[in-house]
């Protein structure tokens, strides 16, 4: 098992590998995984993130090994590095929320949604993410989110559209909402000086600004949609294409992976320090996502209809484009 640390490609948009010519960068050769017990190895971008527990478990486990497969992990500090990275052949598979994936298809780029990475808890008031306001706030419900300064890690995504989306469901006007731009890191200080109203904020972001005096309003995973799968494993549809052999036993393995993950969190707070800096006092706090080795297909329908009411994208996209018989889907 190897980790390595991934170029963040910081400002590489997602237009611009849009028109690139992909070759994909796995054995490509029909030979299939484990073959003359040679491992077939394979990159995986992935973040220091809760949400990704479940691959370093699997690795752990032996799962991906058992697959017949090298598996090396390339870390990126954002999400916005491992879509481009997947894109351009600098990596076999990566991990992204769903909505980043709707964009990247409306504009042309042929990905393929493989497996389950994260999915809310259901409990709106009880989930790993959340919109967060200081003590003192005003802010008391949904609807007391018009008119707010609200802090988002990327604009036109998963959280202003699922927040807009709810504002509207409670009678509200999203309209009138301020998205403000901001990395995970900095919502709490903002929070603190009053540079913004609110924050929707992640684990472990969400229990450190809860333990900072802060409350929370309502998850924006778990409302307006029901049980949302917030983010997948994806690969380009070219290596799928070119790869078949090696997309199943990496779709096996990290369904399997998922499933173990899903129903041991004590081993997902116990492999967190292996790869994120989180103190232990943070980790035991924590509200864990699910681990689904599904994609649930009725919450992505749902999203595709917010980013596309909330212009996050132009227009609904063909969610058939983004599976094959080789997704695991429900």
């Amino acid at each position: 098992m190897r980790y390595t640390s991934a170029p963040t490609h910081t400002g590489l948009a997602l237009a611009a590998v849009a028109g690139l010519s992909l070759t994909a960068c796995g054995n490509g050769d029909g030979a299939a995984p484990g073959e003359d017990d040679e491992l077939t190895p394979i990159s995986v971008g992935v973040l220091p993130i809760v949400d990704n527990a479940a691959i370093y478990l699997g690795d752990q486990e032996g799962f991906f090994e058992d697959a017949g497969l090298d598996l090396t992990l390339e870390q990126a500090q954002g999400g916005a590095a491992l879509l481009p990275a997947v894109m351009s052949d600098e990596m076999d598979f990566g991990f992204s929320n769903v909505t980043s994936l709707l964009i990247a298809e409306s504009q042309g780029l042929d990905v393929e949604i493989l497996a389950g990475g994260s999915a809310t808890t259901g409990d709106p008031d009880e989930d790993f993410a959340a919109v967060v306001v200081p003590e003192d706030s005003e802010i008391e419900d949904i609807t007391d989110l018009e008119g707010a300064e609200i802090a988002v890690n990327t604009l036109s995504n998963i959280s202003d559209s699922t927040i807009s989306s709810a504002v509207e469901a409670e009678g509200g006007d999203p309209s009138s909402i301020d998205y403000v731009e901001m990395p995970f890191p900095d919502m709490p200080g903002a929070l603190s000086n009053g540079t913004v109203d609110a924050a929707a904020a992640v684990e472990p972001y969400q229990t450190i600004i809860l333990n900072d005096g802060s409350r929370d309003i309502f998850s924006n995973y778990a409302y307006p949609v029901e049980d949302l799968t917030v983010a997948a494993w994806f690969s380009s549809s070219d290596y799928v294409e070119q790869n078949p052999e090696v997309v199943d036993a990496f779709t096996e393995a990290m369904a399997e992976s998922q499933r173990y993950a899903d129903e041991n969190p004590d081993a997902v707070r116990e492999i967190l320090p292996t790869y994120t800096d989180l103190e232990e006092d943070v980790i035991e706090q924590l509200t864990l996502s699910h681990y689904p080795a599904a994609v649930n297909m009725d919450s992505l329908e749902q999203i595709n209809q917010i980013s596309a009411d909330t212009g996050v994208i132009t227009e609904e996209v063909d969610l058939d484009e983004l599976f094959s018989d080789h997704s695991v889907t429900e």
